[in-house]
């Protein structure tokens, strides 16, 4: 038996978002009255009645090109319809019928895929009448009117899909096996889009020289040697005084969100533009929430090279941020596929690292060493002495140091203390917190 796979298509702006948050009862794409603001697939999933559903929302089918992204977004759409089992043809009952619905709705029978056309925007009992335009369109099922917004006759479109697929259902809980997530955030333009692409091989997010051209968070599932790994391409991340209008804003919030639910972050950075502060920024917040971290430099089959060109670069970027000496750096070239294969292999070796605790023996045992090359400094008169260390947690990664005065303890030292475990123990790619507590 297969799963439920259900994509939702429409012209701009029938509420297909509005439905999808619903549905999967979060706000994951992003909404807004201006048209065209969804643009990739986004993916969700919700459960009904012990039936685990997936959910694609797709963006504004438009058939005109007037702007860049009408063509790839119409793409996205007709490859949402080819890899579901149902489709859910959106039409808008306050716009009544128009005649990109009369055109969407052909591409709906074509597929071939059972369908419904639902009439959103009938918000009350009153408003059921808005439907009666639809049935010049000759679908195989009758108009459904129903209410994205407040999920009037929501429930009983979702028992009505399951009871069309009947066998096709599949009565199962939520996946429970060991994913790794994998986001990949920067700044604009940086390939974020091109990497995803590649990774998954295929076209799942549109990719521009526009900067701002994904807006939301897309999820794409892969396996790799066996192990699933939940990718997650970003918007774009600018300094908060460029940002422009709200919608921008929203990205910029489901790219934390994506960071924060990620295990692992790739961050990307472009050849051409070099490290910047933004950048910096970036690595900062991923480190502040405990994520391991991966740098990818992209781009790089743009650079003039000789023989020394990477250790350079990594010489200039380590001189800017000296934290950088404990992770990974990648040079890849999304574009021409250099080294992607060794984004994951490299991801998945941090995966590894942060889920390995350290064991409180070895690690004391290692500690004494380190103390007696560099004792704590005594402060105010008082002398410092550190009991133990154990590892508190993992992902994050929290070291925890029992001594006598832990708010004593300079910002320096903790530095020295940090240094050395990393020199010690294999923790390449892991970011992790030191906590001083009184013993």
């Amino acid at each position: 038996m297969s799963k439920i796979l259900i994509s939702i298509i429409g012209r701009p702006n029938v509420g297909k978002s509005t439905f999808f948050n619903r549905m999967i009862g979060k706000r994951k794409s992003i909404i807004d009255e201006k048209e065209g603001i969804t643009r990739d697939r986004v993916y969700g999933q919700t459960e009904w009645c012990g039936v685990v559903i997936d959910l694609i929302d797709t963006g504004g089918y438009i058939f005109n090109d007037a702007n860049e992204f009408n063509s790839p977004v119409r793409l996205q759409a007709e490859e949402a319809i080819s890899e579901s089992n149902f489709v859910l043809f959106m039409v808008d009952g306050q716009d009544g019928l128009t005649q990109t619905d009369k055109e969407i709705s052909q591409i709906v029978r074509k597929s071939g895929k059972p369908y419904f056309c639902i009439v959103n925007k009938c918000d009350t009992l009153k408003s059921d009448t808005q439907k009666h335009s639809f049935y010049e369109l000759g679908m195989k099922n009758a108009p459904f009117s129903m209410s994205a917004l407040n999920g009037r006759n929501s429930g009983d479109l979702m028992d009505m899909i399951i009871k069309e697929l009947g066998s096709k259902s599949i009565h199962a809980s939520k996946e429970t096996e060991n994913v790794l997530g994998l986001s990949i955030v920067g700044m604009p333009n940086v390939g974020k889009s091109s990497l995803t692409n590649a990774l998954i091989k295929k076209n799942r997010s549109i990719v521009s020289t526009t900067a701002g051209t994904t807006r939301d968070s897309i999820d794409a599932s892969i396996k790799w040697y066996g192990n699933k790994i939940n990718l997650i391409d970003t918007a774009g991340l600018r300094k908060l005084s460029k940002i422009k209008d709200k919608i921008e804003y929203y990205s910029t919030l489901r790219t934390k969100s994506a960071i924060f639910r990620s295990n692992i972050v790739l961050v990307l950075i472009d050849a051409e533009k070099g490290f910047t502060r933004q950048d910096k920024s970036i690595i900062d917040e991923t480190i502040k929430v405990g994520k391991g971290l991966v740098l990818v430099i992209n781009k790089w089959d743009l650079i003039k090279k000789n023989n020394d060109t990477m250790g350079k670069y990594i010489k200039s970027i380590k001189s800017q941020f000296k934290l950088i000496d404990y992770y990974p750096i990648l040079f890849v070239s999304a574009l021409t596929k250099q080294r992607i294969n060794k984004v994951l292999e490299i991801s998945w070796q941090v995966y590894e690292r942060m889920k390995t605790r350290i064991p409180t023996k070895v690690l004391n045992s290692k500690m004494i060493e380190i103390l007696k090359l560099n004792p704590p400094p005594s402060q105010k008169g008082k002398n410092i002495k550190i009991k133990y260390v154990a590892q508190v947690s993992s992902e994050p990664n929290v070291i925890a140091f029992y001594l006598n005065y832990p708010s004593l303890v300079k910002t320096s030292y903790k530095r020295y203390l940090e240094n050395s475990i990393r020199k010690n123990f294999d923790l390449e790619g892991v970011s992790i917190k030191l906590s001083f507590r009184k013993k």
